[in-house]
């Protein structure tokens, strides 16, 4: 599967990343107060919202705190207004990288993603200059224990997926976003809520990186990763495992 070692090395290094709670949550909450604003505030009748609820509480997030950023989106308050935007450009070692952002004020985000290009080496493209490069497509993460490889595989095949890839931590399910809703809701009844459910940016292909590279690409990520304003970041690098465990160390 293309990316799939690329994936392997972003989840390493989340582990770390995850541990600032504080970022995590105020990510969560724009994201919950974007999708009830711009949908229903019922999950049910809101895939964008459901799938922000459940990340949240694989995250921990408390009830109220939930509720309390549905009730702000939905109220269409202009605190509750955050514009969605993409950026992308190239980071050390020729990567290509996609990030998007939920922001209340485009000119800052901009700048600050300008300027964590430019000091990693790397630079800010145009639109869709390298998009083209990735694939949209539905992501869905369940832990390991909640089904056995295979029956999670034949599930996942019979609603829609594209591809199931399972080790000892998760199972990780791909489908054409068309069909995110269909194969979640599927998986969701037979094997309970998953960890993780959401559209992403998948690369067709990786560059293999080399240490130097890897080090300025990672301290890149971290960087974005770590701004309030960036929902997500994909990139289509490769690393060697004895690479990664050493700069993650």
């Amino acid at each position: 599967m293309a990316g799939h070692s690329q994936f392997k090395n972003i989840m390493y290094r989340k582990g770390a990343q995850d541990a600032k709670r504080g970022k995590m949550f105020t990510k969560l909450i724009r994201e919950l107060t974007t999708a009830a604003r711009h949908g229903l505030p019922d999950p049910n009748a809101n895939p964008r919202l459901r799938a922000a609820i459940q990340a949240a509480r694989a995250a921990n997030m408390s009830k109220d705190t939930m509720e309390r950023a549905i009730k702000r989106g939905a109220g269409g308050g202009a605190d509750a207004n955050y514009d969605e935007v993409r950026y992308e450009g190239y980071g050390p070692g020729g990567v290509a990288i996609i990030v998007e952002a939920l922001t209340d004020n485009r000119n800052r985000t901009a700048s600050e993603i300008r300027t964590a290009f430019s000091k990693a080496g790397g630079h800010l493209g145009e639109t869709n200059s390298v998009s083209f490069m990735f694939d949209r497509k539905g992501v869905i993460r369940f832990p390991a224990k909640a089904a056995s490889a295979d029956a999670m595989f034949e599930a996942a095949l019979e609603a829609g997926a594209e591809d199931v890839s399972s080790d000892a931590d998760a199972h990780e399910i791909v489908c054409a976003p068309e069909q995110f809703s269909t194969v979640r809701d599927a998986l969701e009844a037979r094997f309970g809520a998953p960890q993780e459910a959401r559209l992403n940016w998948r690369p067709r292909s990786s560059v293999a990186v080399g240490a130097d590279a890897a080090e300025s690409l990672l301290k890149l990520l971290d960087v974005l990763e770590d701004n309030d304003d960036i929902q997500t970041v994909a990139a289509n690098f490769e690393v060697a495992d004895d690479v990664m465990a050493r700069l993650t160390a």
